[in-house]
């Protein structure tokens, strides 16, 4: 039978895959077969990964989100949200996870997400924080090492914001897959040919535009150990190979 786990009691490993530099739609069949055939009792997995150059639409994607793509393949994926771009130098993490044994729902997935991102730039000096009803992790451009949300209504929610994780996933049978990506030293351009998220406007940065010098490597493993912390695996992962 399958063990309730809680997020930081008695955590359990899980299975981490370090991908590399991999196809998205290679992945994405990948995530969704293993998804498909998984059991109660299949352990959970992390992947992470970095994609070639790639815009991906999710379910609630427009046509029109997609200002110019030019050269850049535009992928069709089933996971939520709307049109967003992946591409090297940026720290894709898929956990792949029974919420049934976790005992926890999608919001609260969704939370916890966030919170591990938010801690992972706090590792790094920066302060991250959630927009509400906008799914992901912003900074505030003015200062982003010491300041968090602006106080207060504002006409635009987005003003001085810059956005530096997404999120997007998808459930089926209680099991997640797709998942997060966080942007450490990456080529920002391809983000100004698309309405990140469906916002028109919204500026995307990443750790290199704030100053901050880290490799995606040394990233993702601190991004690793607390997705494991908050989805009740242990720090020390079962590596295997993709």
């Amino acid at each position: 039978m399958s063990t309730l786990v809680q997020a930081g009691a008695h955590p359990v490993p899980w299975i981490r895959r370090d991908v590399g530099l991999q196809a998205y739609a290679e992945v994405f069949e990948r995530m969704r077969a293993f998804t498909e055939a998984r059991t109660a009792d299949t352990p959970d997995e992390l992947w992470l990964v970095e994609h070639p150059p790639v815009f991906t639409q999710g379910l609630a994607g427009k046509a029109e989100h997609v200002l110019l793509a030019g050269d850049i393949p535009v992928v069709q994926s089933n996971r939520g949200g709307q049109v967003t771009f992946h591409g090297p130098g940026q720290v894709v993490a898929y956990p792949l996870v029974d919420l049934r044994r976790l005992g926890i729902y999608v919001k609260e997935y969704v939370f916890r997400l966030e919170a591990a991102l938010i801690q992972t730039l706090e590792a790094f000096g920066v302060v991250g924080f959630r927009v509400p009803g906008a799914p992901g992790v912003y900074v505030n451009l003015a200062d982003p090492f010491n300041l968090g949300l602006p106080a207060g209504p504002r006409q635009d929610v987005f003003e001085g914001l810059g956005k530096i994780a997404a999120l997007g996933i998808k459930v089926s049978n209680h099991c997640t897959y797709h998942g997060l990506s966080l942007n450490v030293a990456m080529d920002l351009e391809p983000f100004v040919r698309i309405n990140p998220c469906g916002y028109a406007g919204l500026r995307t940065v990443d750790l290199a535009t704030l100053g901050v010098r880290a490799e995606p490597a040394a990233v993702a493993n601190v991004l690793a150990e607390r997705l494991g912390h908050h989805l009740g695996h242990s720090s020390n992962p079962v590596p295997v190979a993709f």
